[in-house]
């Protein structure tokens, strides 16, 4: 059986072409035609790993002793701690009163986009297969919930291999799934005006600023490519990544499963900060974004509870890797994104029935 490295999992592995289908090697073919040629040598990099040797050398803990983001008073590799600019794990007044006032815009559209009784209001998730695994467990709990919009539709947009390097890229075949996915709904892009992002690139291994301040590029270049493909979205929600230390490869391992809580904050911090490639106010210039802020932070120290009592056992990884979340680990991230959701300023407004037109 012949092996050939290809994205899978939102992260690099060994995969068995003879057990995808024509469709799938094409996908993947013009997705790694796509990538630039630095990414691609980042790829080669990763090929080269021994799985056993890179294990001895980076065995499965509990805890790293590391400390989560909202936590963290003073400085880590000379970066500020908490969520937002100045250490504070809110956003700003100003800001938030922004995403306040287009939360209020927020209201049922019918296909082309225009506001309708009959419309519906789509939340999509963009990401990789950590995304899309969290994100479907989401969908089970939102179906069952009798308190959520009736107007609202889940879209789950993230998608097994497709890492910040590929929904950077308008280009990717990523983004006509997301479209085939919406048809699938039958909603149309018209329709999105919420979305919840979780993004990593593949074997990270570079210093700290490196590997995230790159990370960091693509979430900000892939919510550009949402802005230009969704006209009607108005915010999105960033997470980083699940606590890694049970990981069994180079995937996406500890520290930079942790580290990729500041790409997400830098990227947020630009946006306050007033960046134009950011900027989600007209009054202020082209839009280029959509409005972001946190949703729920849901890195923990392996065992040790966060500030929100979420914490991980080995149980809550499949055993394959230790990096992709089994059911119990899905439904801990699942269930604190519908409670951020239920709970933000920003977002019970259009989320909730009561609170529907």
């Amino acid at each position: 059986m012949v092996l050939k490295r290809v994205l899978v999992g939102g992260l690099i592995a060994a995969a068995a072409t003879a057990q995808q289908s024509p469709q799938q090697r094409e996908f993947q073919r013009h997705t790694m035609e796509l990538l630039t040629p630095e990414q691609k040598a980042h790829l080669q990099h990763n090929g080269k790993i021994n799985r056993q040797e890179w294990i001895k050398e980076h065995p499965a803990r509990e805890s790293t002793g590391l400390i989560p983001l909202t936590e963290v008073t003073g400085s880590y590799e000379g970066e500020q701690g908490g969520l937002y600019p100045g250490g504070k794990n809110a956003p700003p007044a100003a800001h938030l009163r922004a995403g306040e006032a287009l939360a209020r815009e927020i209201r049922p559209l019918d296909a082309e986009g225009r506001p309708s009784a009959d419309g519906k209001i789509v939340m999509i998730s963009v990401g990789m297969s950590n995304t899309t695994m969290k994100f479907q467990t989401f969908q089970k709990l939102a179906a069952a919930d009798k308190d959520l919009n009736p107007k609202l539709v889940l879209v789950d947009g993230a998608q097994g291999g497709q890492v910040a390097w590929v929904t950077s890229n308008p280009r990717m075949p990523f983004w006509e799934v997301v479209d085939q996915r919406l048809a699938a709904a039958s909603v149309t892009r018209a329709q999105v005006q919420a979305a919840w992002v979780e993004q990593a690139n593949p074997g990270p291994y570079r210093r700290f600023q490196v590997e995230m301040k790159e990370l960091a590029g693509n979430i900000a270049e892939t919510l550009r490519v949402m802005h230009d493909r969704f006209p009607n979205l108005k915010i999105a929600y960033l997470s980083s990544r699940t606590y890694a230390g049970y990981a069994t490869s180079p995937l996406n391992p500890e520290p930079y499963a942790y580290e990729s809580g500041f790409a997400v904050k830098w990227v947020i911090a630009d946006q306050i900060a007033g960046k134009p490639e950011l900027n989600y106010d007209a009054a202020k210039g082209a839009v280029r974004a959509p409005w972001i802020e946190w949703g729920p932070y849901i890195w923990a120290d392996g065992v040790k509870p966060n500030q929100d009592g979420l914490f991980y056992v080995r149980a809550d990884y499949g055993e394959q890797d230790g990096t992709h979340p089994a059911p119990s680990g899905r439904m801990k991230v699942a269930t604190h994104l519908m409670h951020f959701l239920k709970t933000d300023p920003t977002a019970k407004g259009w989320l909730l029935a009561k609170h529907a037109e």
